[in-house]
């Protein structure tokens, strides 16, 4: 291909301090990789945000594109996976992390960290979801293979991009949701979604020390990780399952193991970064069948390169709503 020119938003460090740029690079200035993609749309998420605020726990190394989430057509395809003309949705692995990422209008990658468009799904609807739907759809997976004993389901972190889909994917395949959260006066938000029930957050967040807690749940998906991570497990009932997928309430997780040899409760980990590329294709197929959700649209708020800045440092300052789509 030509070594065209095109934009891309670098952060760079500059006398110690982090500065974007919206920048023009070349295609001979992307890494190395079988695939070059024209990316189409992209999404913001919170380690997008940390990757642009210079954040060495995401990325290492600088100057860097952040993006996890990339969603376009193949320019070209050298391991003849792909044809040329295909439409391919990428998140996961390094993508925006240490390599350079969606926030840019062509992208080159391995090309086995790429899945094809489903039906019934356009590009924008992908990054919609991006990482965070994604995850969603995982753990709603996660716990539905464990054949719960049954409907009742506790998500924490329901106001996040992760809970928020988790909520609405369950309620569609109708579970009976309660959100625990510290926004309960938000319960039209949480109605739209498909809870049945919205409670505090302080109810489960026990500090009594007891070993197990009344059963209440058939599953949970958390998403913020720490004591009211092991208060849902203490309060799953027997033969439930968990999953784990956040740690922003902590990575500490105070727990005993009765849970599991008492009540046979069982803890699954979410990891959306390495996931086997088959489970990860059957995931997207689903997002864009049967859990699909209806309004999805209304979700996405459409952005440029131009305005990503802006929206970056709202998320940063914790006042983003909604999921951001940027248009390349």
């Amino acid at each position: 291909m030509d070594n065209i020119n095109f934009k891309a938003l670098e952060i760079r460090e500059v006398d110690n301090k982090f500065e974007r740029n919206i920048i023009e690079k070349e295609i001979n200035d992307l890494p190395e990789g079988d695939m070059l993609v024209k990316v189409k749309y992209s999404s913001l998420n919170y380690k997008d945000a940390l990757s642009a605020a210079g954040n060495r726990g995401v990325t290492k190394n600088y100057p860097h594109t952040p993006g996890i989430d990339a969603a376009g057509v193949v320019v070209e395809d050298q391991s003849s996976n792909f044809q040329e003309g295909d439409k391919v949705i990428v998140t996961g692995y390094d993508l925006g992390m240490d390599t350079d990422g969606g926030f840019e209008e062509y992208i080159r990658i391995p090309s086995e960290w790429a899945v094809k468009l489903p039906q019934n799904l356009t590009l924008k609807e992908s990054m919609i979801y991006g990482t965070a739907g994604f995850t969603a759809a995982l753990s709603v997976y996660k716990l539905l293979a464990s054949e719960l004993p049954g409907k009742k389901v506790l998500v924490t972190g329901p106001s996040g991009g992760v809970g928020s889909f988790a909520c609405s994917i369950l309620a569609k395949k109708g579970y009976q949701v309660t959100a625990a959260t510290g926004k309960t006066d938000a319960r039209d938000y949480f109605n739209n979604l498909g809870v049945n029930e919205v409670i505090s957050r302080s109810e489960i967040d026990d500090k009594s020390g007891r070993m197990l807690l009344k059963e209440k749940w058939d599953g949970v998906i958390d998403t913020v990780g720490g004591n009211m991570l092991a208060t849902a497990i203490k309060s799953t009932k027997y033969a439930g399952a968990v999953t784990c997928c956040g740690n922003v309430a902590s990575a500490e997780l105070p727990i005993n193991v009765y849970p599991f040899i008492l009540r046979g409760v069982s803890l699954h980990g979410i990891d959306s970064v390495l996931c086997d590329k088959k489970l990860r294709t059957e995931i997207w197929d689903k997002l864009a069948a049967d859990w699909k959700i209806e309004s999805l649209a209304s979700i996405g708020k459409e952005v440029g390169l131009n305005n990503l800045s802006k929206n970056i440092d709202k998320m940063l300052a914790g006042n983003s709503k909604g999921r951001i789509v940027v248009k390349l």
